[in-house]
């Protein structure tokens, strides 16, 4: 009987990968969320292609040499960027399970995420109010559909970290809220990378021309 079992197990560990049975569910998060955001920076890219040919047609009406404002957009990007960073800071904070550590670095990220959504919206607000409104123009439709997409990601990221903070107050450090902490990390330094490229796109070379 035992000589069966052995018999049994040396076959089964001979399997090929296919053959083996499903994968860890880790393997299958990870892989999942990778196809996601995957897909989102295929959406992005199809909105980049869409500003960089509607750029020009202003239809008579403000371009961004007028609209935009160095210094919000700047303030803009350091408060992302800064955000990526102490989003960093709590994932080492995770894998360490410093829950102090973790509340900290999830609070500042919460911070500045809100801190450049505010300022994204005074712009946008600001800009209506001067009548470039996306209908005004092929320019301004451009504008709002990206950079207002890329805030309504910022959005869903504020929201998903304060459930996260209290996933991590009601479970701990268990291996599915860990697993999603990362899944939250890679998708906010996503949205940090698409934003270099709408401030490179869209803010730098709209001044320049």
């Amino acid at each position: 009987m035992s000589i069966a079992i052995e018999t049994f197990e040396a076959s089964d560990e001979a399997l090929p990968d296919s053959e083996a049975g499903p994968a860890p569910k880790a393997i299958v998060v990870a892989y999942g969320f990778w196809i996601f955001l995957l897909s989102d920076i295929v959406m992005f890219s199809a909105f980049f292609a869409s500003y960089a040919v509607l750029s020009s047609p202003t239809a008579g009406g403000p371009s961004g040499a007028e609209l935009f404002n160095q210094t919000s957009v700047a303030i803009e990007t350091a408060c992302l960027l800064a955000s990526s960073y102490t989003c960093g800071m709590m994932s080492l904070a995770i894998r360490s399970h410093k829950r102090l550590g973790t509340y900290a670095g999830g609070a500042v990220t919460f911070v500045l995420g809100a801190a450049f959504l505010s300022l994204e919206i005074r712009e946008f607000a600001g800009m209506i109010a001067q009548g470039a409104t996306p209908q005004r123009s092929g320019f301004l439709s451009a504008f709002f559909t990206l950079v207002g997409c890329h805030g309504l990601h910022v959005t869903v990221g504020l929201l998903w970290l304060v459930v996260m903070m209290a996933q991590v107050a009601a479970r701990g450090f268990r291996d599915t809220v860990q697993r999603r902490l990362l899944c939250f990390s890679l998708f906010w330094h996503t949205l940090d990378i698409i934003w270099v490229g709408i401030f490179t796109v869209v803010y730098l070379m709209g001044i320049v021309s």
